[in-house]
């Protein structure tokens, strides 16, 4: 539990120290943000703001589990490591495309789920090869697990995890938003890798709790550094490997209500659009997007939806709960 506990600290100082060096650096090779042009329009003001910030709360993550190796007993955590930072790899490739296009688009749709599909297949023969992984899928709530073909929990899992990750990255629009939603999912992940005795595998979601809150100090609005695919991607990777190593991949559903939301609100607009030929149903989406042209202010957004990813994440507890037991 020290161990836990120092790993955040320490992911909160290093991100910080990180930043503190990293963001000069983005500014020198203008490395900015260029803003979508059917995008809120006060938005374009954010032009130019340095991204591929996520390398701080990255950085800092690796070098935790680096130094920790001494000290741990088993070693999935590097499993969930290795496909959060390919994922991230993803997102970097996706991110200097737009720097060097100066664009907002980088990698293609088609390029970016193949990619995708081809890490998390590699992840879950990893899981199965260490033995982490079952095909008996666990059911929060009613403590209950239920048997399904190896072939289709692969699928399963490969369809989970890139939509998972996908669904984090469309949560960073705004200032603020996807960081301070995902400190209360890598919490839990953490406090229930602890519960279950999975001690070693706490340390990623610890560490990345501090590292985002340090990073926040350079996000909150008006944000000096944006984390871009790179951090949004290696988030969504940890949120969905978390899932996956415990064994409790259905209560995505329940800590990630926010990415699903955000994820739905974009799919329902585009099917409204093309049923109705035309009318909408949000007045933009992502729903965080709404939610400003209705008048919120960023920070107003921010709190609102971190406060439901944190009720969330309670519920989510007493979901697994029969599990830990």
């Amino acid at each position: 539990m020290i161990k836990v506990v120092t790993a955040a600290l320490a992911g909160g100082v290093l991100s910080g120290v990180l930043g503190y060096f990293l963001l000069p650096v983005l500014r020198a090779l203008k490395a900015g943000q260029s803003i979508r042009e059917i995008g809120p329009t006060w938005h374009n003001t954010k032009s130019g703001t340095p991204m591929m910030g996520g390398l701080m709360f990255i950085g800092a993550a690796v070098i935790c589990l680096l130094v920790c190796i001494p000290m741990m007993e088993e070693y999935t955590v590097f499993y969930v490591l290795l496909l959060s930072l390919c994922f991230g790899l993803v997102g970097f490739l996706d991110d200097f495309c737009k720097i060097k296009f100066k664009r907002n688009l980088g990698l293609t749709s088609l390029q970016k789920a193949m990619l995708q599909m081809a890490v998390s297949a590699l992840y879950v023969y990893l899981l199965y090869k260490e033995g982490s992984l079952t095909s008996d899928i666990y059911i929060p709530f009613l403590n209950e697990t239920f048997y399904i073909h190896p072939l289709a929990y692969i699928f399963f899992a490969m369809f989970v995890m890139v939509g998972c990750v996908n669904a984090v990255n469309l949560t960073d629009g705004i200032d603020g938003l996807c960081g301070s939603v995902t400190i209360p999912v890598m919490v839990f992940f953490a406090v229930a890798a602890v519960a279950m005795g999975r001690y070693d595998l706490a340390l990623l979601p610890a560490a990345l709790a501090g590292g985002l809150a340090a990073y926040l100090f350079y996000n909150w609005h008006p944000a000096k550094v944006f984390m871009g695919d790179t951090g949004s991607l290696f988030l969504g990777g940890v949120v969905c490997a978390m899932a996956f190593a415990l064994d409790i991949p259905l209560i995505l559903i329940v800590v990630g209500i926010v990415y699903i939301l955000e994820t739905m609100s974009v799919i329902l607009q585009v099917a409204f659009f093309k049923l109705t030929h035309g009318k909408r149903l949000f007045k933009m989406s992502p729903i965080h997007h709404h939610f400003e042209m209705c008048g919120w202010k960023e920070e107003k957004i921010v709190t609102v939806f971190s406060a439901v990813s944190v009720l969330a994440c309670l519920i989510a507890w007493f979901g697994v709960s029969g599990r830990i037991g």
